[in-house]
């Protein structure tokens, strides 16, 4: 096949772009035969490209229908599947790449063009990543020498970081001699994903090693990070910097922004981004009603859910988790328990066990511990040591030994090493005088080989 320039130009190009149904595509193709550019490489991957949008059995039958289609054609496919299906179509995705392997044709070999899409469908769910890995071996087989292509390595950083394989995804990124501003981001974000406090650190030294201008994709992962470790002034720089080179405050960034101001203690400069935000989605609002949670303002985080809703957003899980937290910090518990029944009968979400924590942490905090121990025995699923833990603390602050006795035992079932769970009951006992019993949860603790961490004072 040839794409001589006249093909290129030709008024049944226009007529592509402006496809909307299977039956104009059908019309298009028709006149794409009849005219004799179905013997050219290029319309038939502009129309390859357009009818995997609209109709993806289709797309496939034109690729069948072409005789001696080259590899350029099938990398054309590939590539839309990707990004117009995701991970629903990704075995089609890799069909393709076995016809591409399969073929005896010359003009039918894996190139540079064939694996970048592959490694970024490979990345979307974890029951592909083991295809992804053998990607890899492929790409050292046919691609010698693969350090030449800039584009395959990227995608193969790409790949082991949506993996979770930090190790390997730098790795193959130090080899690269000048990444380019999505490389870059791709490894910032994969660390600060993760959740260790040393990928934090690192991203804050891949970001000073930066040999491009950051961008707001970059910012987010600083500014995440910052978040984490508690840097305030970095999170600062940031912002700053977001301001001095007019980049956009957009959803991300903004949300980031909101989350780092929040737990650095700064809620109205939290609230200052969330005001200042032209867009607001979903996950900005739960960021500012998580910040406005964890400093006791729950009347305004409720008002905020109400405004929310308002705008026509719909919450999703982590709104109930902060906003029925806020109740909770705030003693709303009317409020709580309303906004808790709305998930399901409203909103058809099914309540997960972090959502049965908050009722339990909610009606625990007010004293009301019949209500939360039969929650806690009316739950779909097995209770965690968090919620255990929640409701054992509730008995300790209000002196209910008897369920603070039974929270530790479903404890000790299910993390025997925590000594912190054995100080809230010994707290329990101490609370009424009942030394006797503080003695045993100690001997208890020596009889489990479980070890109280020693307190740190700050002072020398």
């Amino acid at each position: 096949m040839t794409s001589p320039s006249t093909s290129k130009d030709h008024r049944c190009l226009n007529l592509i772009s402006k496809c909307k149904s299977l039956q104009n595509l059908k019309q298009i193709h028709g006149q794409i035969i009849t005219t004799g550019l179905s013997h050219h490489t290029y319309p038939l991957s502009k129309l390859l490209h357009l009818s995997s949008t609209v109709c993806l059995t289709y797309a496939l039958s034109i690729l069948h229908q072409i005789q001696n289609p080259s590899v350029f054609l099938y990398n054309t496919l590939i590539s839309s599947i990707v990004s117009n299906h995701n991970s629903t179509k990704t075995h089609l995705a890799f069909a393709l790449y076995d016809q591409i392997l399969s073929s005896r044709s010359n003009l039918v070999r894996p190139n540079e063009f064939t694996y970048p899409s592959l490694f970024k469908a490979s990345g979307f769910d974890p029951k592909w990543h083991r295809h992804g890995r053998t990607l890899h071996a492929h790409v050292l087989k046919f691609l010698e020498p693969m350090n030449h292509d800039r584009f395959v390595e990227a995608a193969l950083v790409g790949f082991y970081a949506n993996c979770g394989r930090l190790r390997e995804a730098r790795s193959l990124f130090e080899r690269i001699r000048e990444p380019d501003l999505a490389t870059w981001n791709t490894l910032l974000a994969a660390y600060a994903s993760s959740d260790s406090s040393e990928s934090d650190d690192e991203v804050l030294r891949l970001f000073v090693r930066m040999q491009v201008r950051p961008n707001e994709v970059s910012l987010v992962a600083l500014i995440k990070s910052c978040a984490s470790l508690g840097e305030f002034w970095g999170g600062v720089w940031a912002h700053v910097y977001l301001l001095k080179n007019n980049l956009t405050l957009n959803q991300f960034v903004g949300t980031s922004l909101i989350d780092l101001y929040s737990k650095c203690g700064c809620l109205s400069l939290a609230r200052q981004v969330f005001d200042e935000m032209r867009e607001r989605d979903t996950s900005c609002y739960n960021a500012m009603i998580r910040g406005l949670a964890v400093h006791g303002f729950g009347q305004e985080a409720i008002e905020l859910y109400k405004s929310l809703i308002s705008k026509g957003l719909i919450p999703d899980e982590a709104t109930f988790v902060v906003t029925i937290s806020a109740c909770s910090h705030s003693g709303l518990v009317d409020e709580g328990l309303e906004i808790f029944h709305s998930m399901k009968e409203v909103y058809g979400i099914e309540p997960k066990v972090e959502h049965y924590g908050c009722l339990v942490d909610l009606l625990g905090r007010l004293g009301r511990l019949e209500e939360a121990e039969e929650c806690i025995k009316r739950m779909p699923m097995k209770p965690n040591a968090t919620l255990w833990r929640s409701f054992l603390g509730s008995a300790q602050i209000h002196g209910d030994m008897v369920r603070g006795e039974s929270a530790l035992k479903h404890l000790l079932g299910l993390e025997l090493e925590n000594s912190g769970n054995f100080v809230l009951l010994s707290n329990i006992y101490a609370g009424v005088d009942r030394w006797t019993d503080v003695e045993k949860t100690r001997e208890l603790m020596k009889d489990h080989r479980v070890h109280k961490s020693p307190g740190i004072s700050i002072i020398d």
